[in-house]
């Protein structure tokens, strides 16, 4: 069950409309490393989940991601103004201004429509916390991509927030797959010689790496020095 508060997570203003950022910034509403990819596809791995701690970390986290498509959602129609004008944007698509009345439109920068083929769910835990981290590690820089192209200061504040946000959601989720290392896909499966293989296909002098004792991915946090 979800429940709708009026108030967003963060206030979200602009400076003036800027048409031409508004079709830039729908990129991070349905695009496939944007919000509307990110709620869906946690709330989706979460039927599955069998801890209830994790499962209400991906339904707290998608929640969050619904309340974030909402903030980018202000911002695009704030950003589009009140005049449907279609020369006013300078590149990227028109469908705000020809089809949806300035409202924000469920799509890309290029103008293609959400699609679930963005969103992956694949059952196994460790799996999924992996594709988790990586697509909020994409967004980030996606919104690092964004935030260098506008000037305005309250959009920059928005996508500040946002970046901090993504951060957080990283290392929850990194968190939570330290809790299944040994799990699903992570689970020794009889490791033979072919996966101490190192294939040296290239000319740069040797093998930079070794596949001697291969693990699972581990992201314990380095120790910290002693205080002096």
């Amino acid at each position: 069950m979800f429940k709708f508060d009026r108030n967003l997570l963060q206030p979200v203003k602009v400076e003036r409309p800027n048409p031409t950022y508004a079709a830039m910034l729908v990129e991070q509403l349905g695009g496939p490393q944007g919000e509307l990819k990110a709620a869906m596809q946690y709330i989706s791995q979460s039927f599955r989940i069998k801890d209830p701690e994790i499962k209400d970390l991906f339904m707290d986290i998608a929640a969050e991601e619904l309340s974030h498509m909402e903030m980018v959602s202000t911002a695009v129609n704030l950003l589009n103004g009140h005049d449907v004008d279609s020369t006013a944007v300078e590149s990227g698509t028109i469908e705000h201004q020809v089809l949806t009345g300035l409202a924000p439109y469920l799509a890309n920068a290029s103008g293609f429509p959400w699609t679930a083929a963005y969103v992956n769910v694949t059952g196994d835990l460790p799996a999924d916390l992996l594709s988790n981290i990586a697509a909020e590690q994409r967004a980030k820089v996606v919104y690092e991509y964004l935030h260098r192209q506008i000037a305005d200061k309250h959009i920059r504040e928005m996508i500040d927030f946002l970046l901090n946000r993504e951060e957080a959601h990283n290392t929850l989720f990194r968190q939570a797959l330290q809790k299944v290392q040994g799990t699903g896909s992570t689970r020794d499966w009889g490791v033979d010689e072919n996966a101490r293989l190192y294939f040296d296909l290239s000319n740069i002098g040797g093998r930079q790496f070794s596949l001697e004792q291969p693990q699972p991915p581990s992201f314990k946090q380095p120790a910290q020095p002693a205080p002096s």
